[in-house]
């Protein structure tokens, strides 16, 4: 039986990135992973469009909540084994110091944008999709391989297009 890693995303105001990273990788991780998501900013809602994609996939939307990473550095907050950024000011931006020194990444996504919905809707799924490839990359590692670094950041460091 292989370790449970828990895993937090973060972005600014986890509306839409970090939300729909963590959906992904709590289906795609099948157990293996438990991912969470917050934000430094939070925006106080989850974006209708990052909903719409996570349900399409059979995830649970129903507790979604855009928060603050602060309920994540408690002593009574899950420990994290990996911190994934996936927003360029979130990444810029000093984080706490999450117990046990978790291993911290970058993965860049642009924000999801448009001027009507349906550029708004094909804006987010090009990005889920960018964030689907990746989380593919993560789950597919061997426990020896996610508990370095480099093969965390060099996820990131893969194409998003």
């Amino acid at each position: 039986m292989s370790k449970t890693y828990n895993v937090l995303f973060l972005c600014t105001a986890n509306s839409a990135r970090s939300i729909m990273s963590e959906g992904l990788l709590n289906i795609l991780g099948e157990g293996r992973f438990r991912a969470y998501s917050a934000g430094s900013t939070p925006s106080g809602t989850v974006s209708p469009y990052a909903i719409e994609l996570l349900q399409k996939i059979g995830y649970n939307t129903d507790t979604l909540h855009s928060k603050s990473w602060r309920e994540f550095e408690g002593s009574d907050a899950p420990h994290m084994d990996i911190v994934i950024t996936v927003c360029d000011r979130a990444h810029g931006e000093t984080c706490p110091v999450w117990p046990g020194h978790p291993i911290s990444a970058h993965w860049g996504y642009e924000d999801p944008h448009g001027e009507t919905d349906d550029e708004k809707r094909a804006s987010f799924t090009h990005i889920f999709l960018q964030i689907k490839q990746r989380i593919e990359l993560l789950v597919s590692l061997p426990d020896d391989k996610i508990e370095h670094l480099a093969h965390i950041q060099a996820i990131g460091e893969q194409s998003a297009g």
